[in-house]
């Protein structure tokens, strides 16, 4: 998988897609992620890549000719399966979503920012727009590694334990069951007996109880339409 990351402050990226569990998958050989500076591709002597509105509103727009310079020219190197803005009013990112784009081979995304970007970009290069909550941001360079994380850890052999993803919150539209590791009693504090029984079924049956109770008292609106809630 490729990832293509086009932003205004490329340092604000360095750390989260260059440790761990994504640094693993790129020396793997799995995913490639290239970053590019919108500012090497901005207008005049100053490589200007933001201006004024139209219509007088206060804060700047990131202009369009920089954006369609860089797309353009790594739409001629490879087809891409999206195209993706990170925004406050996109497609809420989740579960389902990241599985999908997992799927894909080719992924640019286009890091908002300033008080938003022409719309004409929005209109005629973007394929889809994702919003990592409903709140505002400084900009979009945390939402795409947010993308990038949810992505790249599905990717077969990103991680060590290929069930591990399986058995994550959200897989099957509910929360993941609870956890717990040694030692079995800490401070009068014990882990659950069935989990130390080593009955297989027992576990499975206990942990599918305790997603489906703990998601009822979290998050009740993601049993909606869930079989498994029945």
């Amino acid at each position: 998988m490729r990832i293509d990351i086009l932003t205004a402050v490329p340092d604000l990226l360095e750390s989260p897609l260059n440790h761990s569990i994504i640094q693993r998958a790129k020396d793997k050989g799995l995913v490639e992620i290239h970053i590019h500076n919108l500012h090497d591709y901005g207008n005049g002597r100053y490589k200007q890549i933001d201006d004024y509105p139209f219509g007088g509103d206060a804060g700047m727009v990131m202009k369009i000719e920089p954006v369609f310079k860089v797309i353009s020219m790594l739409q001629a190197e490879r087809d891409y399966d999206e195209i993706i803005y990170t925004s406050p009013d996109g497609e809420i990112l989740d579960q389902p979503m990241a599985n999908s784009l997992s799927c894909c081979e080719n992924v640019i995304i286009l890091c908002g920012h300033y008080k938003g970007i022409d719309h004409r970009i929005r209109q005629h290069l973007i394929t889809k727009e994702i919003s990592v909550g409903d709140y505002v941001l400084s900009g979009g360079e945390i939402p795409a590694a947010i993308i990038c994380d949810a992505v790249i850890r599905l990717i077969p052999g990103a991680l060590g334990d290929e069930t591990s993803a399986l058995s994550d919150s959200f897989q099957d539209s509910i929360l993941s069951p609870e956890i717990y590791t040694r030692p079995a009693e800490f401070n009068g504090w014990k882990v659950p007996e069935v989990l130390l029984s080593g009955n297989p079924k027992l576990i499975k049956e206990w942990q599918e109880e305790n997603a489906i109770e703990r998601t009822k008292q979290l998050r009740p609106k993601l049993l909606e339409g869930n079989e498994k809630s029945l």
